[in-house]
């Protein structure tokens, strides 16, 4: 059973929905953590709508926040478990975005994602098995989940930007260039990087700039 996404909006400055950007939270966050990131990136994309769901289950270590699956290393679930729940939250995802895009009257090529952590993940899990392509996806300090199986079951392959902080203690920098290489596999031709120097787990200013010229000039926001 599909699970409905409750989300936040930052409507457009200008009033017209010409492009969507929506924000998919890291482990233990919400939307609303995600959501202030509209306000920098909208004087630069007034017609753009910003909306950040909540995942779709709470998460046992953090009270106030939400997951897309379990983590073993951190709250003790099997591996059976994770990988059942990110399979269960691609659905709910991909059955959100379907329900934006009848909402909002948008294409899928006007809409982009925009992951930190956790959603980052979700981000590379679902974009590239939709049939029709979106906008692009600008990952922040994630990695691409079973890299192996991405050969096989892409369908689709919007353009992906792939930023990560060098001094990253929790996801290891080195899974930019493990993504990037897997979608270079998978036949992308459209995988953009950037290294944010002396940034831990987080989207510092210089990084947020560079994901702001990859909506505009990539996926024409």
């Amino acid at each position: 059973m599909t699970r409905v996404l409750q989300a936040g909006r930052k409507e457009p400055k200008s009033g017209d929905i010409r492009s969507v950007v929506v924000f998919l939270h890291g482990y233990g966050a919400n939307g609303a953590d995600l959501l202030g990131l509209a306000d920098p990136l909208a004087e630069h994309l007034p017609d753009t709508l910003f909306v950040a769901p909540d995942a779709p289950e709470a998460c046992a270590g953090a009270p106030f926040g939400f997951q897309w699956f379990p983590i073993p290393w951190i709250d003790g679930s099997s591996q059976e478990d994770s990988e059942e729940g990110m399979r269960a939250a691609a659905q709910d995802l991909d059955a959100f975005l379907d329900s934006l895009m009848v909402d909002e009257d948008v294409m899928p090529e006007q809409v982009a994602l925009f992951g930190f952590s956790q959603g980052t993940m979700m981000s590379l899990q679902v974009a590239p098995r939709r049939e029709d392509a979106l906008a692009g996806i600008a990952g922040f300090s994630g990695r691409l989940l079973n890299p192996e199986l991405l050969v096989d079951e892409v369908v689709s392959r919007p353009p992906v930007l792939l930023v990560h902080g060098d001094q990253d203690d929790v996801v290891p920098p080195q899974s930019l260039p493990e993504a990037a290489e897997a979608l270079q596999k998978a036949g992308w031709t459209d995988v953009y990087a950037h290294v944010m120097k002396g940034t831990a787990h987080g989207i510092d200013p210089e990084g947020l700039g560079v994901a702001l010229a990859f909506l505009r000039d990539k996926c024409g926001f």
